[in-house]
């Protein structure tokens, strides 16, 4: 894989003057403008008069609290985790920056007791996914003396998490979220689940699915549970299946930009520009091969460069000899084995690029190398390298509300 040398080269930017902000030596820059745009354009695109921003995996690695604001600024109405711990440390935090808001967690064990009992008590939200977890929520409400809200978790056909609709579990527990919920044992907010096939539209699956998330609600309703807030959309349903949306949509991926539907576009903006300081430029004779194994060999007398972007900073290993990055609006291949610390891009013989340069390993700009780029040399999907960015990764938010 050649260089890409467009016609004409940036003017080279001096180290001496380059941007003073920029964090060390690999930067992750987070944009909450981008943040409060998406969520406005999946609302519009799906119809949903709510939303739910899920910001588990601490915002999928772009700073829970911080998009959690974004998202509320720019139009989400509840927020959306998967652990109890991550429930109760969004709760803090959004609460030390003036801020309160709905949260549900989804992901937890009827023995996790004082995480809990500490979360019925914050007023924390909690999908229940079986008897056993709707019995240990109703304990723990006694216990802190408050009335939980739960949602039912319906397991429509993903066969993940939740209550089996196809073999009538979730009919034989309705009447028992009805009875408490009567008693005020608990405050039954409704029933969620969640599609096995929204990247694929027309997937039969998902209307399978969505007769099943009727059928639980319906079932609930019976039992008593009459006011329900009930969402099953996912990032790619909110965005294609607006017949789908119910009261409320659920996106994650989408909310950071990053299309959740192969060759669809949105409209949306990409949140997360990973980049990194070039450390060192050397000159490499040609015959002479780079990094461990000796995989690659140059063809001709050229310049290499060291990015400080490693498998340990959450670079994927798999994906050496395969992505590209962008440094000064030039496009530069990726040599050899990506190592622990870091990972080399042959230059050419003569390119403008020095020491203190900025390559762009994930951008927001047209032309920039993209998330999905770099998921696809490494055989994997956007969402994984949303969330890699970690290890000596400096995280920075641009475009803050407040």
């Amino acid at each position: 894989m050649d260089a890409a040398h467009g016609d004409t080269s940036p003017e080279h930017r001096d180290p001496e003057t380059a941007d003073p902000t920029f964090p060390g030596l690999l930067a992750q820059t987070v944009d909450l403008a981008a943040v409060r745009h998406n969520v406005d354009t999946i609302k519009t695109i799906s119809g949903a008069q709510r939303l739910m921003a899920v910001v588990k995996a601490d915002g999928y690695s772009q700073g829970a609290t911080d998009v959690a604001r974004a998202a509320l600024d720019g139009g989400a109405d509840q927020l959306g985790v998967a652990t109890l711990q991550e429930s109760l440390d969004l709760r803090e935090s959004l609460e030390l920056r003036g801020t309160s808001a709905t949260i549900l967690a989804w992901l937890w064990h009827p023995d996790e007791a004082l995480e809990l009992e500490a979360a019925v008590a914050s007023g924390i939200h909690l999908g229940i996914p079986s008897e056993d977890h709707l019995a240990a929520v109703i304990a723990a409400g006694r216990r802190a003396g408050v009335r939980p809200r739960v949602t039912a978790m319906a397991d429509t056909g993903l066969n993940r998490s939740g209550i089996s609709v196809v073999d009538g579990t979730f009919g034989r527990l309705s009447p028992e979220f009805g009875e408490a919920h009567a008693r005020g044992d608990i405050d039954c907010t409704g029933v969620f689940s969640h599609l096995a096939c929204a990247d694929e539209p027309e997937n039969p699956a998902n209307d399978m699915q969505a007769a099943r998330f009727r059928e639980a609600a319906e079932l609930l309703a019976r039992a008593g549970v009459a006011k329900q807030l009930n969402h099953l959309s996912n990032s790619p349903g909110a965005l294609s299946r607006p017949d789908l949306s119910f009261d409320m949509v659920r996106p994650g991926l989408s909310i950071y930009g990053l299309e959740p539907i192969a060759d669809r576009t949105h409209g949306l903006r990409p949140v997360m520009r990973w980049e990194a300081r070039i450390p060192v430029i050397k000159h490499v004779p040609a015959g002479e091969a780079v990094s461990y194994g000796r995989t690659w060999t140059t063809d001709r007398d050229t310049r290499t460069a060291v990015i400080p972007c490693g498998y340990a900073d959450g670079m994927p290993r798999s994906a050496s000899g395969k992505f590209e990055v962008s440094i000064n609006g030039v496009r530069y291949p990726q040599v050899g084995r990506v190592c622990m610390d870091q990972f080399v891009v042959d230059l050419g013989p003569d390119a403008p690029v020095r020491p203190g340069d900025v390559a762009v390993i994930v951008g927001t700009r047209d032309g920039e190398p993209t998330a999905d780029e770099l998921a696809a040399a490494a055989g994997t999907i956007n969402y994984e390298i949303l969330t890699a960015p970690r290890g000596r990764t400096r995280r920075r938010h641009v475009g803050a509300v407040g």
